[in-house]
């Protein structure tokens, strides 16, 4: 046991990385992942768990996470828990990795899981000193080097990303063909399980969606049929569905205007629609308001936020860089939800269709459930 420790040890050091910030700062640690270089705007994730969602979740294209909680990877990973078919991250930078991955659902070790994927990681810096930087600086382009570094050339990369502000990434992410979805959510001892008899048909625009999202429509009964983002209003349209559904997805809503112009056709059309992180934000630009980059964005799995009508706060699960600016909301829609954090808008509805949004991911269970009735008055929408 003490030979297989110290190999762990041996291999887990083996390596150098560099993480590299545009404003020049270097953080040296170890590398965790594949060789090479990963290059993006730098965020902080304060979830406990979840590292393996966080990595496939297509919100974090171009995004390389820092994960708050100091030991990561104990329990491993395995193909269940990905939130898509690839990793999205550019990169993973953490405090410690674990040396032991225990769980019995475990395939792989976070290290291999890692570098079978390509995705560059680093380990052993003071992530905490990183945390600090990123809140009060913002988000920070930058760059991890692992195995060659060259300080020089990762600081040169950090500062030619030109960053996430008016870049469209929900037609990069997307599916190309229509996908039809009928899978439930894990269940322990029977894993995932189909859709009989379905009550519902959604057609669901893919700007980078979670399966789990899809999960927790089909276990309300719905069959949904994922649509590319850039799908005309009237082919969706033409499938005759019961609701649509906008996904998340990543980078600036603005430049989507595709998709503003498809929501304000469906809006016109009167079909019941629900909107999830990109989907609150373009709904929001479909009526009328406007969407404004902030300073370091919301990311972990511990946000409180307050329902406006009842008072109740539910703790959410967070992945944004951009927030409905709320004085520009047009007198067609009511804020619904809002930060206790900072105050910024978190739900709308409009008040002359059936359509509504929440920008944090109630799929992602970390209350565990606070948020999942939004899919419940989404089914009350459809069955009226």
């Amino acid at each position: 046991m003490r030979r297989l420790t110290l190999s762990i040890l041996a291999s887990h050091s083996a390596s150098k990385a560099i993480l590299v910030l545009a404003d020049g700062t270097v953080f040296h640690g170890t590398a965790i992942g594949a060789g090479g270089t990963a290059v993006g705007e730098v965020v902080f994730n304060t979830a406990m768990t979840g590292y393996q969602e966080i990595l496939t979740d297509p919100s974090y294209a171009e995004q390389i996470v820092t994960l708050t909680y100091p030991h990561i990877g104990n329990y491993g990973t395995n193909h269940e828990d990905e939130e898509s078919n690839r990793v999205w991250a550019k990169g993973l930078i953490i405090r410690e990795m674990s040396l032991k991955a225990s769980n019995f659902r475990r395939e792989q070790s976070l290290g291999d899981y890692l570098r079978q994927r390509n995705v560059v990681g680093i380990a052993d810096i003071d992530t905490r000193k990183l945390t600090r930087i990123l809140r009060e600086k913002g988000a920070q382009n930058g760059c991890i080097m692992a195995g060659e570094i060259n300080v020089e050339k990762a600081l040169e990369l950090a500062q030619q990303f030109p960053g996430l502000k008016g870049l469209d990434l929900a037609k990069e992410v997307t599916i190309r063909t229509p996908v039809e979805w009928v899978s439930q959510s894990w269940k322990l001892g029977q894993g995932f399980s189909d859709l009989n008899e379905p009550k519902f048909h959604v057609v669901a625009y893919d700007y980078g969606c979670k399966r789990n999202i899809l999960r927790m429509l089909a276990d309300r009964g719905c069959k949904v049929t994922l649509v590319p983002a850039q799908t005309p209003a009237k082919d969706v349209l033409a499938m005759n569905p019961d609701g649509v559904f906008l996904s998340n997805g990543p980078g600036d809503p603005e430049p989507c205007d595709y998709a503003i112009t498809a929501i304000q056709e469906i809006i016109d059309a009167k079909v019941p629609i629900f909107g999830i992180c990109l989907g609150h934000q373009l709904l929001a630009l479909a009526s009328g308001a406007q969407t404004v980059k902030m300073k370091l964005g919301h990311h972990g799995a511990n946000h409180p936020v307050q329902d406006l009508a009842t008072g109740r706060v539910m703790i959410t699960s967070q992945n944004h860089g951009f927030a409905v600016d709320e004085a520009t909301l047009p007198a067609t829609m009511k804020a619904t939800h809002k930060s206790l954090f900072d105050g910024t808008l978190q739900g709308i509805e409009r008040t002359d269709v059936k359509a509504f949004s929440f920008q944090g991911h109630p799929e992602a269970s970390p209350g565990p459930n606070d948020a999942a009735p939004l899919f419940d008055h989404f089914i009350e929408l459809m069955s009226q």
